[in-house]
């Protein structure tokens, strides 16, 4: 009850209108793999191994909304309203196409199955805002996003994130160096690698064609502190990171069951 002349104050839904429309089923896959507490956090996680398919309606749904969006200029991009449940829940990644979307200010991914994040959102250089807010299955981002030089405001669901500080939930282990010889780099695993290719440097942007070499970095994203993958050609490209902020892994490093993370909050 509010006290004696005074109103209650109501707070509005700043996502009333990123939810697309609803359906029978739902349109997103459950996530627990990072636990949700100290209690119930793994001792190892792996990536979401999911490859998408590039056949399914809603794929096709989203190049066709992304081509509209980058045709017409716009500033604001919230594909996955336009979308039915069925599409919405089809798709776990987005397409490199979204490299087109150089107008775009504010990208909204309220609630999506999505898993990763291509490298070309490196390419939007006019965002400003970025909200994958719920999007549970999200737990890292490509370092590529720190070329998003104009973003100011982010809405992350930072519980679901490796290495948040709510309860420190641990990061994917990944190979030191792979060489060529080893490995397709234009055919991976993305269980293993966290993308089906890598083509270019995350730090340098030339091509990864003889080694890579994949390290995890905690850096402040807008207003979140996200962890990055990194995707680097040669370790002058990973020694030239910057330095995490207090509270994170200070270094780059592999991940994996023996990383040892800080135990008190930023």
């Amino acid at each position: 009850m509010s006290d004696a002349g005074h109103e209650p104050h109501l707070f509005a839904n700043r996502f009333a209108d990123a939810v697309g429309p609803s359906g029978r089923e739902p349109d997103r896959d459950r996530c627990r793999c990072v636990g949700h507490s100290a209690a119930s956090r793994p001792a190892t996680v792996p990536f979401h191994s999911e490859r998408q398919d590039a056949d399914s309606p809603g794929w096709r749904r989203l190049l066709m909304l992304i081509d509209e969006a980058a045709a017409d200029g716009r500033a604001v991009f919230k594909p996955f309203t336009q979308m039915s449940p069925d599409e919405r829940r089809q798709v776990v990644t987005l397409p490199p196409s979204i490299a087109g979307l150089t107008q775009v200010k504010h990208l909204v991914l309220y609630g999506t199955n999505l898993v990763r994040l291509p490298p070309q959102i490196g390419a939007m250089t006019s965002l400003e805002v970025f909200e994958p807010y719920t999007s549970h299955r999200l737990h890292w981002y490509p370092y590529e996003l720190t070329r998003c030089a104009r973003l100011r405001d982010s809405t992350v669901s930072t519980r679901v994130l490796y290495g948040n500080v709510k309860f420190r939930a641990p990061f994917p282990q990944l190979r030191p160096v792979t060489t060529a010889t080893e490995a397709n780099f234009t055919r991976l695993d993305p269980g293993t690698w966290g993308a089906d290719a890598v083509r270019t440097c995350s730090v340098c942007n030339g091509p990864v064609d003889r080694e890579l070499r994949q390290v995890w970095i905690s850096l402040r994203i807008a207003t979140d502190v996200l962890p990055l993958l990194v995707n680097a050609c040669s370790a002058a490209c990973v020694a030239a990171l910057t330095a995490p902020p207090d509270g994170y892994v200070p270094t780059p490093h592999l991940g994996g069951p023996d990383l040892v993370q800080p135990t008190t909050g930023a």
